[in-house]
Order: structure tokens, then C-alpha cells, then sequence
């Protein structure tokens, strides 16, 4: 199994660590490309936000108000204004960068995701996820993801049943132990990039999601609904028909950003990155909360009552379950944000030992094809139909709970043992 997985699994997985080394080390390059549009002008003292939303209205043509704004972070810093745009993908918004002195735009472009990365970084996160191929292209990283894990414990279990044998001498052990030492070396890594990684995935997320919100070890995040009177009988049924996707003109306002930010502060929101997002209907509520997923993790919400802007909820993330907690860090560990640059040398090297892997993996198996000692008829099934019917069908279980928390592991299994099942017949 260890075999057929690196062989056919392998190009998979080649393609998510070499797309994972460029992604983590990206956030320096974005720093570079795009430093005009995240450096200020000025290191003087901001104009309120309300005049940089307005500054931002009349340079974008922009009527509505922003579905957020990132004020700048620090001292020489720009602020982000972030507009709704139909045009544009999900998750995805066009971001004003405007000079919290001098209400200059430093910058129009399109930011994605909470972390609210720039274009650089989107494409090679979207070539990372999905090969820019939308929703199939995701099966690609979850196949990798679902079976790195898998791939990498074998690894160690042959390790450890052969490592006496690694010891000899010649060049085909002398392979086999280059290989396994760095498998065993990295196999923490390995399982943490299979384990996050399928956090992320279109199937077995959903499955993760399910589990964790049944065990309660869900995110807590503030709720923004409010509780609105019934509408009159002459109201306008269709009054908020398309606001869900912009702020509603009359329930927030400019000022109301400046407001917001204040409240929160005094609830103690004090990151130096937070995003303000306006209701979006009339029956939301202002949500303020710290993006700064660096360590120490600062992610603490607040939602407000438009009327009076009183605090209505809030989440501490110190008081987050533990699982929660173990969630959150375990992502921003896989984008390299939590610890910075020592963040991302670590995965990077994680990342490139996996490379080696599959690489010499490759390079063992054609020295194996060209042998002529080693048994190329050896399969799976032979071995399958020597086990106990009390283990075969314990395995079989096993398997089939496997492949539905995994799906495209299930998929591809299918595949593998068909291919098994038609080499030992031939061999037959």
C-alpha cells in the first residue's frame, strides 16, 4: 500500500508541497510588490475614518458604504476600505488603500479571505488549493491531504519493521534508509500538513465541521442578528430585497465606523489589526473583530446594536475550548502567519523533505523496475486472501468507515484495489 500510494498519489502530493514552499515564503515578496499601496505617505496622525471611507467613495465611484474597513494597523500604515463587488469571486472584495493623513489612494485592488491577501498571494493560494480550477481542482489537495497521513504511517511502521535491514550495505538499502530517515524525521510535519490540510478540503472538511459541531468544539463567533419589531402592514415587502450583499442606507453610516472602533476599543479589543463591518440588514447588528493571527492570537469579537452601538456580544478567544483553540493555531501554522518568518523556514523545510520524498520514492521504484530479482507479481490481494476472516472483514470495516469521513480517499481506494485486484489475476 505504501507503494501504490507513492506511486499514484505521489504527483499530487509533489504538487501541493512545491505550491506550499512558494505560498509561505510569499508574504515578504507581497510586502515588496505591493509596498506602495500598504506604506502611507505620512507617519503623521489619521483623519477619522468617516473621511477616509468618504475618500474611498469618491475614488471608487462607490455610492454605498464598505462592507469593512481595516483601519491602518500602525503608524506609516494604510487603511483598507473594502467594497462589495458582484463582479468578483466569493470571499473576494475591491480594497481601497488610503493614506490615513492625506486621504491619498495608495492603491485599488481586489483582497481575499479573512487574512485578506493581495493578488500575488490569492493566485498562488488558489493554484495551492485547487490548480485555479474551481471546485474540481480541490480534489486534487484533498486526495494529497487524505492520504499523506496514511502514506506517512506506513512509512513508519516499515521503518520500524525493517530497520535492522536498512543497515546493510548495499546501493538498494543504501536508498531505502536515505528514504526512510528523512520520512521518520519529518513524519510530525507530514501529519500536520495532512491534518490541516484537510480542515480546508470540500469533503472531508464538511465531515470535520459536522464532527466538530456535535462534540461542541466549534468556533465561537458573536451573533449579529437582532431581534426587529414586525413590519407594518403598508410596508414595502421588497424594501431590503438585494441588501445582502451591502450595508443598508439608513442603518449605518460613515461616522458609524469611527463610533465602532471606539466602542470596541473600550471593550477591549486591542489588536493593531481589526476589520469593522456595518449590518447588512436591518436586523444585523456592527461587527468589530481583531484579525491579528499572529502569536500572541488575537481574534476577539464584538457586535453592536446599531440604535446605540451598546456591546450585544462578545468572544474572548482565551476563553475559546481548547479544540477551538488547537483549530485556529493549527491553520495560521499552515499559512505561516502565527510565528512569522520561523513559521514559514519551518514549513518550508517540512515542505521540501516531502518533495525529497516522493522524488527518491520515484527514483527507488524505477531501480526496482529495472531489477530483476525483486518479484514484481507481489499484491496486495495475494496477502489479503491469507488473513483470517475475522481480520479481512475487520479491515474491510475499517476501510469503508475510512472512505466515508474521507470521501476521495474511498474514491480513490476503489481505484487502487481494482488495479491490485487486475495484477494478481494476470499474475495468476
Amino acid at each position: 500500500m505504501h507503494f501504490y500510494i507513492g506511486l499514484l498519489i505521489g504527483p499530487f502530493i509533489l504538487v501541493a508541497a512545491l505550491s506550499g514552499i512558494v505560498y509561505v515564503m510569499t508574504p515578504a515578496v507581497e510586502e515588496w510588490l505591493y509596498r506602495d499601496a500598504l506604506t502611507a505617505s505620512s507617519q503623521e496622525a489619521g483623519e477619522p475614518l468617516a473621511r477616509q471611507i468618504q475618500a474611498a467613495q469618491v475614488a471608487s465611484g462607490q455610492a454605498g458604504l464598505p462592507a469593512a474597513v481595516r483601519p491602518a494597523p500602525e503608524a506609516g500604515g494604510t487603511t483598507r476600505v473594502m467594497f462589495a463587488d458582484p463582479s468578483l469571486g466569493p470571499s473576494e472584495h475591491r480594497a481601497l488603500f488610503i493614506d490615513p493623513a492625506t486621504l491619498e489612494v495608495r492603491g485599488d485592488m481586489t483582497v481575499y479571505g479573512t487574512s485578506g491577501i493581495l493578488p500575488f498571494r490569492t493566485a498562488i493560494d488558489h493554484f495551492h488549493r485547487g490548480l485555479m480550477l474551481g471546485d474540481v481542482g480541490r480534489l486534487y489537495s484533498e486526495l494529497a491531504a487524505s492520504w499523506l497521513w496514511v502514506i506517512a504511517l506506513l512509512g513508519l511502521v516499515l521503518w520500524v519493521a525493517r530497520r535492522r535491514a536498512l543497515k546493510g550495505a548495499s546501493p538498494r538499502m543504501a536508498r531505502r534508509r536515505h528514504h526512510a530517515t528523512v520520512g521518520v524525521l519529518a513524519l510530525v510535519g507530514l501529519l500536520f500538513f495532512s491534518a490541516t490540510g484537510l480542515t480546508w478540503s470540500q469533503w472531508a472538511g464538511g465531515n470535520i465541521a459536522e464532527l466538530r459541531n456535535a462534540w461542541g468544539w466549534g468556533t465561537p463567533s458573536v451573533s449579529t442578528q437582532l431581534e426587529v419589531p414586525a413590519e407594518p402592514a403598508n410596508a414595502d415587502p421588497h424594501a431590503d430585497h438585494g441588501m445582502s450583499h451591502a450595508p443598508v442606507a439608513g442603518v449605518a453610516s460613515r461616522e458609524g465606523f469611527d463610533q465602532a472602533l471606539a466602542v470596541a476599543r473600550g471593550a477591549g479589543l486591542m489588536a493593531e489589526r481589526i476589520q469593522i463591518e456595518p449590518p447588512m440588514s436591518r436586523d444585523r447588528a456592527w461587527r468589530v473583530a481583531e484579525i491579528d493571527r499572529r502569536w500572541p492570537t488575537q481574534v476577539d469579537q464584538v457586535a453592536l446594536d446599531p440604535a446605540d452601538m451598546r456591546v450585544l456580544d462578545q468572544t474572548d478567544f482565551t476563553t475559546f475550548p481548547l479544540a477551538a483553540k488547537l483549530t485556529r493555531w493549527g491553520i495560521d501554522l499552515h499559512m505561516g502567519v502565527l510565528f512569522g518568518l520561523v513559521n514559514q523556514l519551518v514549513l518550508a523545510l517540512f515542505a521540501a523533505a516531502l518533495v525529497f520524498l516522493v522524488v527518491w520514492g520515484y527514483r527507488m521504484w524505477w531501480q526496482r523496475v529495472r531489477s530483476t530479482t525483486v518479484n514484481q507479481a507481489q499484491t496486495v490481494t495475494a496477502l489479503f486472501i491469507m488473513l483470517p476472516r475475522v481480520a479481512q472483514l475487520s479491515l474491510i470495516m475499517l476501510l469503508v468507515l475510512l472512505g466515508l469521513a474521507l470521501p476521495v480517499m474511498g474514491a480513490s481506494l476503489v481505484v487502487i484495489v481494482a488495479i491490485d485486484v487486475l495484477r494478481w489475476a494476470l499474475a495468476r
